[in-house]
Formats: C-alpha cells, structure tokens, sequence
C-alpha cells in the first residue's frame, strides 16, 4: 500500500531523516517508533503532505506521489492526528472541525448543516461535545478527540496516528483503541507512532524503528519483544527504574492544602505533602486534578482555602509568591503554558531564574549559557543548538527544556503535571530518575499523569479524584492499576 524509497529530509543543515527505505502493507496497522528527534513526526508529516522530502519516493498503490500540501495528501485519502494540537482557538469546535469544507447555502456559510456535520463527525469516534463551544473552552484531551474525529470523519483510506493517546484518559484511550481496531477491519492502513509498548503491542501488526533518522528495521508483531525495540531504538537494553526515593525516610509537612475549592472545578480539597515524597494524583479527565495543581501555584483567581509552605500561609491568586516560597509547576500544555515557542531553549530554560540570574540589573549570559547547557545534557535535549527557537523542535525535546527551567529554580515543592507527555522510552526513564532523585534529595513532589503505570511505579502514595472532590488514598504497596481505575470511575471493588 505505501513504499517509503530513500526519503531523506533536512531542516537548517540538520538531518531529520536518512535514506529512509521500508514498506506497509494494505489495512496493516503499522507502528512507528523510535527517541524523540528520530524522524518519526517528519516521516508522518511528508506522507501527510506538510513537508516535501529532498529526496526519495513515496509510492502508493504503486504511483509515485508528489504532495504540494495537506490538501492534495487529503484528496488522496490521507488524514493525519497530530501529536501537537493546532486549532484557532477563538473559533468553536464545529468551525474547526469543518474548516476548509464549510456548507454554504446562496453563497453564504450553513451554521446548522456546519454544527450537524461537526456532531456527525464526533460521532463517528463516540464523543460528544458542545460544538458551538470556543476551542479554548475545552481540555487537552478534549482538543485531542476533536482532533482525531476531523482526521477519522474524512472517510481517509490512510491514517497516520502521532501520539494520539498523550493528553487521552484510560476510558478514552479504550475507545481510541476500539475504533482503531474497526478501521482495520474496515481495511483501513494505518501508520502508529508511538512511545507507549502496552498500545502498540495490541494494536499493530509490525513495528518499524528509527534512530537518528536512519531506518533500523521491522519486526512481526509476534517476533517482538520490549527489549528489542528498547535496543533498536536507543542502542542499548532499558532496565526497568525503581524508585530511589522510597528508601529514605519520609521528611516534615512541607506543603498543606486544606479546604481549597474554585466554584465549578473542584470543592474542599485537602492534603499533606512531605519531605522527600512523591505524591501521585490520578482520576479521569475533568476530574479536577489540573485545577488543583494551577490552583496551588497561584493560577486560579476564584480559588478559597487555605495553602501552607513549610507553616506559612501563602497568599492564593499570587503566582509571584508561590514561586518566590519554592513552588514550581510544570504543567500539562507546555505549547500554551509552559513555553514561549518563538524563543530559543536558552532563553525558555531561563524564565523561572531571571531573578537569579541578575547581575547589576543586567542578565549574566555566561550564567544563562552554562545553566541551559548542563540541563540540556543532564535531559539529552537534541537541538541544532541552545539557539534554536524551541518551536523547531520536536514535542518531546519541548517537554524537556519545560521541565529544565524548574529543576533549575530547585523548589520545595514542585508540581509536574503529565512530565513525560510525547518523551520516549530513554528520556522518560531519564526524567523519571531526575524526578525520583529530587525526592531523594527532599524536595517534595506532586505527580500528575494520565499514565497509570508511571503514577504507580514512581509514587509513594495515591491520591484519587472523582468529578472535583478527593474521594481516596492509596498506598504505594496497596495500589494496583484496577484498584485505581475502580476508584477513579466510581465502581465499587468486588468482593472478595
């Protein structure tokens, strides 16, 4: 169905792809793997006809094809999931959705055949959304089904998934992986890329890796193991991480949440965290936990309640002061809140220690300079250089430098919601180790992740919220994934 033949692509001198050779059957389910930077995103994008390869053939049913733009990839049945959201925010779901192929009636725009169209459209993936709402209005997750529903309403014979599950829940997740198995029985080829093994073992038939841009190879399925594809991706076998922080002894309160509530987000929440401490928040999408955190660090202006560091009371609303007591947050949209895009990874890496990184009122370069450098090694950030714009860079080497810029400030308390979003399996365990150690260290963690496994693994206790209040606590050693999923929905435990 599709035939990759020496694509080779190139941004500002930097290889992204490498005599790129491999094939997809039709109605395969094909995954794409490989770290973050291996040309993975690039590959997907030149099939879907954002970028024009400098070299090499993509061939599709036999006949060469030459993509001047999405449109003329779409017009040959080719849609695409991004793994970085992109919709006008301003407009509502339904004129996003139908962008490019708005209903006219005597020449002038059909809101209601335009807001029918955009329900049919979310009703193909089983979602259900107000689609007169701003893009604005609506969650990651949320952005990330619409996203998904314009790709999958097409009717496209081609579907090319890039990290569709990121910003997805559990539930959610399931009923991606539903549809997606009824495409291909549908005969639908698809191309997954992805960092999580769990998915791609279920969904796809063979799996192809890239490292540093260059083809490593295929693997059946059946034939694959973890293992291999750890090793053809990053070189070398993973082990799997444990904790290090759980040895230590636990320190004093360093943070204490009592009574917080914001009308209509989230209602008496309270809890303690400790010294040296990882402290895991799991529920479902809209469940509050996102809120909670911007609320802790000053972001909520609606917020009541009351908010301690190490006894003190800190003002709520003053994200100033939280930061100036030793709160960071690293949060879950690191496009809207977490980076300035058009800035390089330097000057990104800097934001939160401007403050210290003064020097007679000037900013002390060498300073800056030799931060972002030991961060960006200690993270294996891949860029051309600290100077490239962090918009030319990949999501995952995005997630990185956002977490950078904290780690350099050294809180006490520091909030990481979803830190290994779009990370591959190398710089996960990396960031994973990193967070750990700061634990070990004393500082005090908040967890937040859509990803179960890495709230249990890396946790030293769970905290559960359902529909805006905490409604449960789990021990490390009493957590398992149904327990916490149970608690999550609302569904009693069975007897046992």
């Amino acid at each position: 169905m599709i035939s990759f033949d020496h694509i080779t692509k190139e941004f500002s001198g930097v290889t992204a792809l490498d005599d790129v050779s491999f094939t997809i059957p039709r109605g395969e389910c094909h995954a794409l793997m490989g770290e973050n930077g291996a040309g993975k995103s690039t590959l997907g994008k030149i099939l879907a006809g954002i970028h024009r390869a400098d070299a090499g053939t993509i061939t599709i049913d036999g006949a060469a094809m030459h993509f001047r733009s999405p449109r003329d990839a779409a017009s040959a049945g080719i849609g695409m999931v991004h793994q970085e959201l992109a919709f006008c925010p301003d407009l509502s779901v339904a004129e996003n959705l139908c962008m490019g192929m708005y209903p006219r009636r005597v020449g002038l725009l059909n809101r209601a055949r335009m807001r029918l169209k955009a329900q049919q459209l979310l009703g193909h993936i089983g979602v259900s959304l107000d689609v007169r709402a701003p893009m604005r209005m609506l969650s990651t997750a949320q952005e990330q089904l619409v996203q998904i529903a314009s790709a999958v309403g097409t009717g496209a014979n081609i579907l090319i998934f890039d990290e569709p599950t990121s910003s997805l829940s559990e539930p959610e997740a399931q009923r991606l992986f539903e549809l997606i198995e009824s495409l291909k029985r549908k005969g639908v080829t698809m191309i997954y890329i992805s960092h999580r093994m769990p998915e791609v073992f279920r969904l796809c038939d063979r799996l192809s890796v890239l490292r540093d841009g260059k083809y490593v190879g295929t693997l059946a399925r059946d034939q694959a193991t973890q293992d291999q594809i750890v090793k053809m991706m990053i070189g070398r076998s993973l082990e799997q991480y444990f904790p290090q922080h759980l040895s230590s002894t636990r320190g004093d309160v360093l943070l204490s949440v009592n009574n917080l509530s914001s009308p209509g987000k989230f209602s008496d929440v309270s809890f303690d965290v400790h010294a040296g401490e990882i402290v895991g928040f799991a529920g479902l999408v809209g469940s509050g936990r996102s809120e909670v955190a911007k609320a802790i660090f000053g972001l909520d202006h609606y917020a009541t309640g009351k908010v301690k560091l190490l006894g003190d009371e800190l003002p709520l609303c003053n994200v100033r002061q939280a930061k100036r007591h030793g709160i960071g947050l690293v949060p879950e949209d690191r496009k809207r809140q977490g980076l300035v895009l058009g800035m390089s990874g330097r000057a990104n890496f800097s934001l939160a220690i401007l403050d210290r990184l003064r020097r007679f009122g000037l900013l002390d370069r060498s300073a800056e300079r030799r931060g972002a450098l030991k961060y960006f090694e200690q993270l294996r950030v891949k860029t051309p250089s600290i100077a490239t714009p962090v918009a030319a860079l990949s999501g995952g080497n995005q997630q990185k430098i956002a977490l950078a810029k904290w780690l350099a400030r050294d809180c006490k308390i520091l909030i990481v919601d979803e830190p290994t979003r779009g990370v591959d399996v190398g710089a996960k365990a990396a960031i994973h180790a990193i967070i750990d150690d700061l634990a070990k260290r004393g500082m005090g963690i908040i967890l937040i992740s859509s990803e179960l496994p890495e709230v249990l693994n890396l946790s030293t206790r769970i905290l559960i919220m359902r529909g805006g209040r905490l409604v449960g606590e789990i021990s490390r050693a009493d957590a398992t994934q149904e327990k916490v999923l149970r608690m999550m929905a609302g569904v009693e435990t069975s007897a046992a």
